[in-house]
């Protein structure tokens, strides 16, 4: 039997996405959704990158961080959404031993290094709002430079770590993936071996990123409402405030599903729920969050219309 395992583990070089359904219908339905939500995706990403560049007054610490957050949107939807479009399109849904591990890797980099760059947009509101005179000092370019290369740092840490223990594991024979993409939750319920340590690396680190980073967060929210509430004039805490709103809302729907997804026990026993999630944050918030931005963001829109009355 143990020979039999080794020789299967040995010969395993591909997996097989079993995706959403077998119907063709309603496979193609999902292609033309998919591929319309990816198409918003790029423009709207694409679109609040040139803005953000091209107007002068766009450049400052906060439209530097989104301008980064837009990017990295861009590219976990870019991760996954292409390889789930072409699997809807073909019977042979399948993903090699190491575009799967690449995949993951690249997913998890990119989705952890968002979580620290939301939390740096917190630490940035804080020190604008709190500190308005000692802001220039706090936020120079050196910093945010550093301060995004760091969520990067961290996004790689991490996925380097989830990346080797989910791909140390061994897959004897069965390499059908109840998922769409080469997520940790089905590689794990796969594998032939005990998987308690690698359950307990995905809750630890997952509840470790999202523990540091809401507690960043909250922190700055807190002292954000202490300093607000204390403005004498109605109209200043709502225009005060009102630079906040957008970042909340896209904090919001991203801690929301990644907690739901990583972050509690027993994540991995329901794939049709994990797929119906991970739909939502690999692919729909993508593309809210630059439309979140630029309806609720007074200076985006009117830098779009400067530009669109240039053209």
């Amino acid at each position: 039997m143990k020979s039999e395992m080794n020789r299967n583990y040995s010969e395993m070089t591909e997996f097989v996405l079993l995706g959403f359904s077998n119907s063709p219908e309603l496979q193609i339905l999902l292609f033309l959704v998919l591929l319309m939500i990816y198409m918003v995706t790029l423009v709207g990403n694409v679109s609040m990158d040139i803005v953000i560049k091209v107007d002068s007054r766009l450049h400052t610490p906060m439209y530097f961080f989104l301008r980064n957050l837009s990017y990295l949107d861009l590219c976990y939807s870019t991760v996954i959404a292409p390889k789930t479009l072409a699997n809807l399109l073909t019977d042979e849904k399948k993903i090699s031993h190491y575009g799967c591990a690449a995949q993951f890797f690249f997913f998890a980099l990119f989705v952890t290094a968002e979580c620290f760059l939301l939390a740096v947009m917190a630490f940035d509101r804080f020190s604008a709002i709190c500190f308005p005179l000692l802001y220039p000092a706090h936020m120079s370019q050196k910093v945010c430079v550093q301060l995004v290369t760091g969520s990067y740092t961290c996004g790689c840490i991490n996925s380097m770590v989830q990346t080797g223990f989910t791909f140390s594991l061994r897959f004897c024979g069965e390499n059908r993936l109840d998922h769409f993409f080469c997520d940790v939750s089905a590689l794990i319920k796969i594998s032939c071996v005990d998987t308690f340590v690698n359950e307990t690396v995905l809750f630890v680190l997952s509840a470790l990123v999202i523990i540091t980073t809401t507690t960043v967060i909250l922190v700055s929210y807190a002292y954000i409402l202490s300093t607000v509430l204390k403005i004498p004039s109605t109209h200043g805490r709502s225009k005060t405030f009102s630079t906040c709103g957008s970042h909340i809302a896209v904090v919001s729907l991203f801690y929301g599903t990644v907690f739901f997804m990583y972050a509690q026990p027993g994540a991995i026993s329901s794939p049709e729920k994990n797929k119906i999630v991970a739909v939502f944050y690999t692919l729909l918030i993508p593309m809210l969050n630059p439309l979140i931005y630029s309806l609720r963001n007074r200076d985006v829109k009117d830098a779009v219309k400067i530009i669109l009355c240039r053209k």
